[in-house]
């Protein structure tokens, strides 16, 4: 089943002072199966940033549609926006947007919070997703006392806590070693495999290749897609950075 669907998504963009017009999303058509690990890439200024924030609504298309679990967010009321996103999307950034004032787990206790949510049921959301992303002895610290690695999993946490149809992440590894990149890639992994669905806009072709299925955009357009299918990760790794390379020397687009 379907938990994401976008339909004919065009977005363009008018200048400053009205002379120019920008085409940013040309004639975008996809899904998004419940359960599903999708990563998104494309040069900069193809349009995935763009798309990014029209599926997070914090943007409005053009034209076109974009439906989750069937509702049409495109058509969502500015003042129930908010608390739209709170209860369907998790969301993790590169840099993290960790309130340094907030303690970790203060942090991750935020959408809850808003949300009005009693603090006997956040304690008990979050007990289990602390245990998996290996964060339990370290949410009384503050941000600016972990590592980057160790903010990461915590803004998972917080992205997880709410229970979203659907995590956007944004980047997530571009702030991070390799080392903390190859463990937060296996974290996706873990949390994929219990069920949720991750969308992640990626410029790495290591984190791009643990998805299930990579989206290329070019010039606003869907131009080619890759499952993995039974590839290992190395061969995942090899098809991507083969189908970048072809995008980069101009080749077709897939029909």
């Amino acid at each position: 089943m379907a938990i994401l669907e976008v339909h004919n998504l065009k977005k363009i963009y008018v200048t400053r002072f009205g002379g120019n017009q920008v085409e940013a999303l040309k004639n975008v058509s996809f899904s998004v199966e419940e359960g599903e690990y999708v990563a998104i890439m494309g040069e900069s200024g193809s349009g995935k940033t763009t798309l990014l924030n029209i599926l997070a609504a914090l943007d409005k298309p053009t034209s076109g549609e974009v439906l989750l679990n069937g509702e049409n967010i495109t058509g969502i009321k500015e003042k129930e926006i908010s608390a739209f996103r709170r209860n369907n999307l998790g969301f993790v950034f590169q840099d993290f947007n960790l309130l340094d004032t907030f303690s970790l787990k203060d942090n991750i206790f935020l959408p809850l919070v808003l949300s009005g949510k009693s603090y006997e049921e956040m304690e008990r959301r979050l007990s289990p997703i602390a245990g998996k992303l290996g964060i339990r002895d370290i949410l009384a610290k503050y941000p600016y006392e972990v590592s980057g690695g160790q903010k990461q999993r915590a803004a998972v946490a917080r992205a997880l806590i709410t229970n979203p149809r659907l995590v956007l992440a944004d980047e997530p590894t571009g702030a991070l070693d390799s080392r903390a990149t190859e463990g937060l890639l296996r974290v996706f992994g873990e949390i994929n495999r219990d069920g949720q669905t991750i969308l992640m806009v990626t410029h790495s072709v290591r984190a791009a290749s643990h998805a299930k299925r990579v989206l290329f955009i070019k010039d606003g357009e869907v131009f080619h897609q890759i499952y993995r299918a039974s590839m290992t990760e190395d061969e995942m790794y090899q098809k991507i950075a083969d189908t970048l390379t072809v995008l980069a020397t101009g080749g077709e687009r897939d029909e």
